[in-house]
């Protein structure tokens, strides 16, 4: 795997790593038992803790601002834009309908898949060469370009619409997946308008995601 060679890792369980690139349904249509979730359940700490000691050693920031930077990096446009550095899609596992028809989820799997690999090479190399990795490809963000990957659309929306004291609400349009996958989309309404329809893994980045699709019609707000 060139991905495993770029960051020379060297191993005896290249099961993790297929593992950690194996979306539930390319396990569900092959009868495997296991697919990257448990992965992406430690590789989301491990993230954490060392976008967390990244902070805390390199800034003298207080801890609120720490947690808003650190949200930044670590949420799901972040996430998407490290695995694309990698070219996850080249390793990426997905079932055959999973690939077809549910493309807008294909972003939320990818960034999904950053967090499981990583917990794959804390699991297999330890600390260190998954913060190598992090120092890779997530640090040059926060250095170069901050506030690049994660803006507060909502606010941003709110002040416009204040403005013109419109009326502004979200509302949920639908829920898609298992319980421990789900995908939510949201719709942006403005006086009884929908200026914008936001899809992710959460209901609150649902929302901004709305609200950022709602400000680039600003000329109608």
């Amino acid at each position: 795997m060139k991905l495993l060679d770029d960051f020379n890792i060297k191993t005896d369980n290249m099961e993790i790593y297929d593992i950690a690139f194996s979306h539930s349904s390319y396990c569900n249509e092959h009868n495997l038992p296991r697919d990257y979730q448990r992965l992406e359940f430690l590789g989301d700490k491990v993230l954490d803790l060392i976008m967390s000691d990244y902070l805390y050693n390199t800034t003298d920031y207080e801890e609120g601002k720490m947690t808003k930077i650190r949200s930044m990096y670590v949420c799901e446009n972040a996430l998407y834009e490290y695995a694309n550095i990698l070219n996850f899609k080249d390793y990426a596992k997905l079932g055959v309908g999973e690939e077809k028809n549910n493309v807008n989820n294909h972003k939320a799997i990818y960034a999904d898949m950053f967090e499981s690999f990583l917990g794959a090479v804390y699991q297999d190399q330890g600390y260190l060469k998954a913060k190598e990795i992090v120092y890779s490809v997530a640090i040059p963000f926060i250095e170069k370009t901050p506030e690049v990957f994660f803006m507060d659309y909502k606010s941003r929306l709110q002040e416009l619409v204040q403005t013109d004291k419109k009326s502004i609400k979200y509302v949920l349009v639908n829920e898609q997946g298992p319980a421990h996958d789900r995908l939510f989309t949201t719709n942006v309404i403005v006086d009884n308008v929908v200026l914008g329809t936001g899809t992710a893994k959460s209901k609150k980045e649902a929302e901004q995601n709305a609200a950022k699709s709602a400000l680039e019609k600003e000329a109608n707000i």
